[in-house]
């Protein structure tokens, strides 16, 4: 294991480095490559990487830089994308063989946003088929394997290789959706930091959709800092998804590290830790003490609102109705390709009456009107990302019965964000006996991502799990 590449850093690190002349975008991007091919053998984060395209986006960075050029903090920063968001080219197969033929005609709006800020995109990481599970296991294409475990654990999902290429350290991020906690599922699972962005902040165009309702597009990173960085370059208004038409570009950076002092957070006691497992509750409390011992006023409080979510989304209704409506011919013609979980997951959205889902989506609207009253006098709410750490992959796909009960637990207190419209930050708080991550959730207002991350720096300078990374010794005998 000697003659393997080191992580990959953060991106603000990474970029100090290239300012100062000490590394290059081409000779980091060789990093990059190098560990990929030490490791994705057997972690199998990535379903396509086009090395040729990586490396001329790293030569051209580089020839910006030695030109003196003003760039960005992002320039020259290797990254990957979940298998749903469309590169010039490449195929998007959403995670599925029935789409390994569909080769995208035009990049997605936040691919060409991050090529603008100068990144070098180096492939694109395996997903749960069709992006309709919170586990991360794909019988297509195979699931990618948790890095902190050498027994074959669950990564989560659906952003599952996104998750694994930056706990791997094989890129410092990775670009994923969430629409009922696919990029803070497998960031809590994986130790990274995961960002949910509100719906309608950040352009969905050129991703292929699971819920047009639900839908968001958000990064996971090595740090909060560097999830900040890459939001920033990520929002704004798009002409090619409506839903953005109203966003306010927001600063994100300047008021990063005021801290806490003096803010008021939140433990939601309600549905979030019923029946969680004991050392998640033992982390994430004790993070309340860590913010606490930063200056923010630490309570509990009531939070209904969050059970009535729950109550909300029987079966996933809204989820289930407009995935078949995206999938119907598909799945008329082809549904034995499907995954038999997640195409009966779709299918029942055919028996969904055009009553039932207004009436649900009015309901939500109603409840997301009412969070906001709650929320007047919070600034965030804490919770456990996930109620659950990882579990191995051969218990979990074990039954039906199985995938489906861990399925729920995955996507429970991450669903309960998405029905509510808030943004979400999913920071590592501490690890298990088993040495599993666990994630701390910190929820906010919709459209206050500075908030989350503001609070998410806070934390994260002041804990020691931002400093420890998976040992992949094992890897070198597999």
């Amino acid at each position: 294991m000697a003659d393997m590449p080191l992580p990959v850093q953060t991106i603000s690190d990474l970029a100090r480095q290239m300012q100062a002349g000490s590394l290059s975008p081409v000779d980091l991007t060789q990093q990059c490559l190098a560990r990929l091919d030490a490791l994705d053998g057997t972690l199998n984060a990535f379903r396509l990487v086009d090395r040729e395209r990586a490396l001329a986006a790293a030569q051209a960075a580089e020839l910006v830089l030695r030109a003196g050029q003003d760039v960005g903090p992002l320039h020259g920063i290797p990254y990957a994308v979940k298998d749903l968001f469309d590169v010039k080219g490449w195929p998007t197969t959403a995670g599925s063989n029935l789409l390994r033929g569909e080769i995208a005609t035009e990049d997605s709006a936040v691919t060409a946003r991050l090529a603008r800020a100068g990144m070098v995109l180096l492939g694109k990481t395996n997903t749960v088929q069709f992006a309709y599970g919170g586990v991360g296991i794909n019988h297509d294409h195979g699931t990618p394997h948790n890095p902190w475990q050498e027994t074959h654990y669950v990564p989560g999902g659906s952003s599952s290789g996104s998750g694994v290429a930056v706990a791997a350290g094989i890129v410092p991020m990775a670009l994923g959706s969430d629409t009922g906690g696919s990029v803070r599922i497998p960031a809590s699972l994986c130790g990274t930091v995961g960002l949910k962005t509100t719906v309608g902040q950040v352009s969905r165009a050129g991703v292929f959709p699971l819920s047009w309702s639900l839908d968001s597009v958000g990064p996971l990173t090595r740090s909060v800092e560097d999830a900040a960085l890459v939001y920033d370059a990520l929002q704004g208004v798009d002409a090619r998804d409506p839903s953005t038409r109203d966003a306010q570009p927001r600063d994100v950076l300047t008021g990063l590290r005021d801290g806490v002092r003096g803010l008021r957070l939140a433990f939601a006691e309600t549905v979030f830790w019923d029946d969680a497992d004991a050392e998640v509750v033992q982390a994430v409390r004790q993070s309340g003490e860590v913010l606490a011992g930063l200056g923010a006023q630490v309570e509990s409080v009531e939070f209904p609102e969050a059970a009535e979510a729950l109550a909300l989304n029987p079966g996933g209704l809204v989820i289930a109705a407009e995935a078949y409506t995206i999938h119907q011919e598909r799945l008329e013609a082809h549904f034995d390709a499907y995954d038999p979980i997640i195409g009966s997951r779709m299918i029942q959205g055919k028996e969904i009456s055009a009553v039932q889902y207004l009436n649900t989506t009015r309901a939500w609207d109603r409840l997301r009107q009412r969070v906001q009253h709650s929320l007047r006098t919070v600034d965030a709410l804490l919770a456990p990302a996930t109620m659950i750490p990882a579990r191995p992959v051969a218990e979990v796909d074990a039954s039906i019965e199985s995938y489906v009960d861990c399925n729920l637990k995955y996507l429970r207190n991450t669903s309960i964000g998405n029905i509510l419209g808030l943004c979400g930050l999913s920071v590592p708080c501490g690890f298990t006996r088993e040495g599993l991550p666990i994630g701390l959730m910190i929820y906010g207002k919709p459209f206050h991502e500075d908030m989350i991350l503001r609070i998410g720096y806070a934390f994260e300078q002041a804990a020691e799990w931002r400093n420890r990374t998976p040992n992949l010794a094992w890897i070198s005998s597999a």
